[in-house]
């Protein structure tokens, strides 16, 4: 389920080659979404693990999750929290 919000943010993502020649990946609009490794590889397997715990973080929180690409994710103050995910919708779709 948040497999597609994890691909928006992916999409997003910015990487810069460090100074001493390993790889860092930033993600625009996820504020603190920082990961790093010994090659882009690396560098995206982490990022992934960064963006899933960025969101369960933020979920356990009850702190905003930005909609990318039109994915979003919405959690309810509610007694008995209600986790609701509204899929992408990426433009020049066919479904």
């Amino acid at each position: 389920m948040f497999s597609e919000y994890v691909e928006a943010a992916l999409r997003r993502a910015n990487y810069e080659i460090l100074v001493n020649g390993t790889y860092m990946a930033t993600v625009d609009d996820l504020q603190g979404v920082i990961a790093t490794g010994q090659t882009v590889e690396a560098c995206r397997w982490d990022l992934i693990e960064v963006i899933e715990e960025w969101i369960t973080i933020r979920l356990h929180r009850g702190l905003d999750i930005p909609a990318l690409d039109g994915c979003m994710i919405h959690v309810s103050l509610e007694p008995m929290a209600i986790v609701q995910y509204y899929p992408c919708t990426l433009s020049g779709s066919t479904e």
